[in-house]
């Protein structure tokens, strides 16, 4: 019972994703195709081979500036209707493939408007590419609306938010660059929300610090933090391994503010040195509600069950651990509490039980 999962093995678990981009996770060969039918000729390379290491090596370069280039090229070509229904829909069956049972992607409407697309048809696109692409998989899709932080329309995106909420639309978020976009800029919104009863995850504690984290939850009342990592800024770890906690550590652990880890992502964005020295061990050990996430499958070359593998080999994880990360997913996601308790339930659960006995 002690062998380690198998990144075969991974893949049958049943897994729930929160933080994974639609920009960041599309197929090279479809880039290729939609820049050819829509004219984009700015690709590095039209091979996709070529286009999915050229994607990789600028994620990993270090340079931040190469790293939000690679969604000039992916955003770029998701200017029409039907890219968006493509695009959505091949996101359900790549993540259906490797496992999933939730997921909740985010975009940013505003982005995939150039060509005339109104933010209504470019929220219909995509939440029709996600029904196509999740029928008869076992997997259920909701989408989350990013508004940019360094953009003044996130009111507009929030209102969209909650005008779709009904129809698959599960929730709101900013995100871009944190240093000098703190989210309180983005107050209003936020309020909106809150008052409608909505719910929303917000960017905070990736690339900036612990500010950014207490502006996200006390000002703002973000029901998740995207990312997150900084919060063992406010951890202080004694020579014999003992932990301990700051107030707005203790905060998030205590309240149980669910954290959206992203480990391969955040080695590239340089807020972790490597897996193993990545501070989701150290969150994991002191019970932070920590889930796994991919951010970007194609920036990253990561899935879900690569991310969990990668643990898995740092941290010597079993299946209980897996489940653990799987659950608290789940139990964060924005569905309402039935609905979330039927997929831990009768999913999730039963689905890991049968790996571990076959172990």
């Amino acid at each position: 019972m002690s062998r380690q999962p198998s990144l075969d093995e991974i893949r049958r678990a049943p897994k729930v994703l929160l933080h994974d981009h639609l920009d960041g996770g599309l197929r090279a060969e479809t880039i290729v195709e939609l820049a050819r039918e829509s004219g984009y000729d700015r690709l590095p390379t039209t091979d996709p081979d070529n286009l999915r290491q050229w994607f990789e090596e600028a994620s990993d370069s270090g340079s931040l500036v190469r790293y939000l280039e690679t969604f000039d090229h992916t955003v770029g070509v998701m200017q029409s209707r039907e890219a968006l229904v493509r695009v959505a829909a091949e996101c359900a069956e790549d993540l259906a493939a490797d496992g999933v049972v939730y997921a909740e992607v985010r975009y940013a409407p505003e982005q995939h408007t150039t060509t005339g697309l109104s933010l209504d048809q470019v929220v219909e696109a995509v939440l029709e590419g996600f029904r196509i692409g999740s029928e008869g998989r076992g997997i259920r899709v909701g989408t989350l609306l990013t508004a940019m932080r360094h953009q003044a329309r996130s009111m507009e995106i929030a209102e969209l938010a909650v005008r779709y909420r009904d129809v698959g639309v599960v929730g709101f978020d900013i995100a871009g660059a944190e240093a000098g976009y703190p989210p309180t800029r983005h107050l209003d919104a936020f309020e909106y929300l809150q008052r409608e009863n909505a719910h929303f995850t917000i960017h905070a504690g990736e690339a900036f610090g612990l500010p950014s984290i207490w502006q996200a939850i006390q000002w703002c009342g973000a029901d998740r933090l995207g990312h997150g990592v900084r919060i063992i800024d406010d951890i202080s770890v004694s020579g014999d391994g003992s932990a301990k906690l700051g107030r707005l550590a203790a905060y998030v652990r205590d309240k149980r503010i669910p954290l959206e880890m992203c480990p391969t992502s955040n080695l590239q964005t340089g807020a972790a040195t490597s897996i193993a020295e990545h501070p989701i061990g150290l969150l994991r050990g002191l019970h932070f509600r920590v889930t796994v996430n991919t951010d970007n499958r194609l920036m990253s070359s990561t899935t879900v069950s690569g991310e969990f593998a990668k643990l898995v080999e740092a941290f010597g994880y079993g299946w209980d651990d897996l489940q653990w990360f799987a659950v608290n997913a789940m139990k964060s996601a924005f569905l309402p509490f039935d609905e979330r308790l039927a997929l831990i339930n009768g999913v999730i659960k039963p689905g890991f039980a049968q790996l571990k006995w076959q172990g």
